[in-house]
């Protein structure tokens, strides 16, 4: 069933895209390789005002894509942070141009595994290249040239998508005004990254993967399944399965069964089988490693990491986060306090673990509306409160 238009959406919306890194001018990648040419979705909602001061850079997630907001004119879908996005909201199409693009090493509508590779005219598979969270940035930095933007107001995202907003913190300080961290890290933790291995050992072990040329046939469904289903486990909290689930059963009780009898089994299997539907298993393992290898503390002192960073930030956590816990966003606020950097902590007092950052849509909206106005009018100190 397609959804309808609610009151302060930015409406039907329609995917973009640019290509560039066209050869001999391939995006080099930080492992050293070259890929090109280079396809991004994206999508904008607002517009941009007559000095290209007013815009705004999302970026999402590992399961996420450029559609944040509205509905898809493709297939009537809402946007993955469509309370957060439109008039009147957090990021106000009223006053803000907001731009969201979909990751290289994506499988919605940006260059990654599934896409066709220029020089064999067949899908790339794990001939792909190994990318890295920087890797995204910088092809982030040639859309936002593309749309002629010199600096963009703020750049925000939660999760990986906070991951490369400390990026472009450190990648093109001058090219951003300020940036919203929400529900990230400076690296990933060894926790985080055996999490992570799960998954891809579940989609690699599922014989249709075959060596990550399944393109053609029938995809390796079961492994990314139960891929997505460990990973959602990390993303909820031990109060919000209590609440939503308990050891509620779905029927009458069966005793030595194997069928999703709890009603957490049932939902697990849901979330995993509709996942497989529209995501790519490659990319999946592309993303995944990419989050692993982040790291912008590697070989670098805590107190240099923003040296030189002229932005205000932002940066949210939530307590029930046991994916992404507090304290590695407490991280963040130390680099950047010990880089001299004007930054706001706030810790939201959440139930629904990591998934708080696409659910606490009120608190959210009052810190980030209060926060990106004082910015777009250079009234913000460091001593603000909110």
């Amino acid at each position: 069933m397609v959804a309808t238009v609610k009151n302060g959406s930015v409406g039907v919306v329609e995917a973009q895209s640019c290509t560039f890194a066209y050869p001999p001018d391939e995006l080099v990648l930080e492992n050293g390789e070259k890929l090109g040419p280079i396809t991004m979705a994206y999508e904008t909602y607002g517009k941009l005002n007559a000095d290209k001061s007013n815009a705004i850079l999302i970026v999402h997630a590992l399961s996420g894509d450029a559609h944040v907001a509205g509905l898809s004119k493709a297939d009537g879908s809402v946007g993955w942070w469509d309370e957060m996005v439109g008039p009147g909201k957090a990021f106000d199409t009223n006053k803000y141009f907001v731009i969201s693009s979909n990751v290289i090493g994506g499988c919605k509508g940006s260059t990654g595994p599934s896409s066709t590779n220029p020089k064999t005219g067949k899908p790339y598979g794990i001939d792909f290249p190994v990318i890295t969270i920087r890797d995204m940035v910088d092809a982030q930095r040639h859309l936002i040239d593309h749309l002629g933007i010199k600096r963009l107001l703020t750049v925000s995202g939660g999760s990986m998508g906070g991951m490369q907003v400390v990026q472009w913190m450190v990648s093109y300080p001058e090219r951003i005004k300020s940036a919203i961290p929400i529900a990230t890290a400076l690296r990933h933790s060894p926790q985080q990254i055996a999490f992570n291995e799960v998954g891809r050992q579940a989609i690699m072990a599922d014989p249709n993967w075959q060596g990550g040329n399944y393109y053609g046939g029938a995809p390796p469904a079961n492994g990314l399944s139960v891929a997505r289903m460990v990973g959602h486990i990390t993303y909820m909290s031990d109060i919000s399965m209590a609440e939503k689930f308990g050891r509620r059963f779905k029927n009458e009780r069966q005793v030595f069964k194997f069928t999703p009898n709890f009603e957490v089994e049932g939902y697990l299997q849901y979330r995993g089988n509709n996942f497989v539907k529209r995501f790519d298993a490659n990319s999946y393992l592309y993303i995944t490693k990419a989050i692993d290898y982040f790291d912008v503390t590697e070989g670098i002192n805590i107190g240099e990491i923003f040296k030189g960073v002229d932005a205000r930030v932002l940066v949210i956590a939530f307590k029930s986060d046991w994916l992404y816990p507090a304290y590695q966003s407490q991280e963040i606020v130390r680099a950047c306090k010990l880089a001299g950097i004007e930054v706001t902590y706030c810790e939201i007092d959440s139930t629904y673990g990591h998934d708080a950052f696409l659910l606490e849509i009120t608190e959210e909206t009052h810190l980030i509306r209060y926060f990106l106005e004082k910015v777009h009018h250079g009234e913000l100190t460091e001593d603000y409160e909110i």
